[in-house]
């Protein structure tokens, strides 16, 4: 196991880039600690399968340095990082069965049998394949074949780390949360660093203990999954996260009050002045619906999702969602937005901005 440092580290694929928008990987600097789960989460296009390919070494960056622990692996071939990696699409040995193809790693290493019996046994009870074990891997489905490609990246126990790159995609979904559970069972049990790639905020917040978001080249925030729901860092990581997402309208904000087209809106603390693009941002678990008061907004339709009702709503053209707990009434003259002041972030240029009184007592 690892811990690995990124320093410094930036790609682009350009010989020559002029500026950072040729960069794919814009500057960064992050620790991923030993043992830890994380989940690279993003939209497509956004960075993470090339930041895990120079974290593998099938990439080399532009610049800057990857480390784990304290060795240098920069320049390090892939074979020589003590790596397992789980692709998008599963990579078997079809003349091979499945025992053969999960038992591979280890008889590359030379150990013992009966070792890699009880290790194969338990890698197959785990991905559900143990009725298959002494089958051909020719002719199965191609969601048994990235169970076997899954087992096979896990059945190591030496590895520095275990990467995932969107290994799903080809699972049924009752199959993926359980092969997503018996991950986290892995983990718990051998205490591995895992990397799991993936654009499903589902399988991103249920898989890690730390969610490492990406945007645009960037990452954006790196925490837990409570810590992106309740304090995002960035207006893509309140609106990729949560389902709906955040509501984000444009705001004028003084001191503890933001204004709405005309509307005040108050603020649970001050802000200082801000400049460029300020927002306001809210979940839509924290927006009640009245008759007077907040926002006033034009109900579009009403979700019935079982558990609660979505009510999608819009002011001024701007799209306003509230979550109604189930039970929770609802009349068609409930037509006012209400804010929670306590749940609501300020945005400035896209980054959270911090409270003025917070603001004075770290410069403090």
């Amino acid at each position: 196991m690892a811990r690995i440092t990124l320093s410094n580290l930036a790609h682009s694929y350009f010989p020559y880039p002029r500026g950072e928008q040729d960069f794919a990987l814009k500057t960064m600097d992050h620790v991923w600690d030993d043992g830890g789960a994380y989940a690279l989460l993003g939209s497509s296009g956004c960075g993470k399968t090339t930041l895990l390919n120079i974290i593998s070494g099938l990439r080399r960056p532009s610049q800057g340095r990857v480390l784990f622990g304290d060795t240098d692996v920069t320049n390090a071939p892939t074979a020589e990082r003590n790596i397992a990696q789980v692709f998008q699409f599963p990579v078997v040995y079809d003349t091979m069965t499945v025992r053969q193809n999960l038992a591979f790693p280890l008889r590359n290493r030379g150990m013992d049998s009966a070792y890699i019996k009880a290790r194969v046994d338990h890698i197959a009870r785990m991905i559900g394949m143990e009725a298959t074990l002494d089958r051909a891997a020719r002719g199965l489905t191609a969601d048994a074949k990235q169970k076997i490609s899954l087992g096979r990246g896990m059945v190591r126990e030496d590895v520095n780390a275990i990467l995932f790159d969107e290994p799903l995609t080809v699972i049924d979904p009752q199959m993926k949360w359980e092969l997503r559970t018996q991950l986290k069972s892995l983990h718990r049990e051998f205490g591995h660093t895992m990397i799991y790639v993936t654009h499903d905020q589902t399988e991103a917040l249920t898989f890690a203990d730390k969610v490492v978001v990406m945007y645009d080249g960037r990452v954006v925030q790196m925490g837990t999954p409570e810590e992106l729901f309740e304090a995002p860092a960035h207006t893509f990581v309140g609106y990729f996260i949560g389902s709906p997402g955040m509501n984000l309208l444009d705001a004028e904000v003084s001191g503890r009050e933001a204004r709405i087209g005309g509307h005040r809106i108050p603020l649970a603390a001050a802000y200082p002045q801000l400049s460029g693009r300020v927002q306001l941002g809210i979940r839509p678990e924290f927006v009640t619906l009245g008759t007077s008061g907040g926002l006033p907004v034009r109900i579009r339709r009403i979700e019935d999702v079982g558990r609660h009702r979505i009510v999608r709503a819009a002011f001024e053209g701007t799209e306003v969602n509230a979550v109604l707990p189930e039970g929770q009434p609802f009349s068609p003259d409930m037509t006012h937005a209400v804010f929670a002041p306590h749940a609501i972030g300020i945005f400035a240029d896209s980054w959270r901005m911090t409270p003025a009184a917070a603001l004075h007592r770290s410069i403090a």
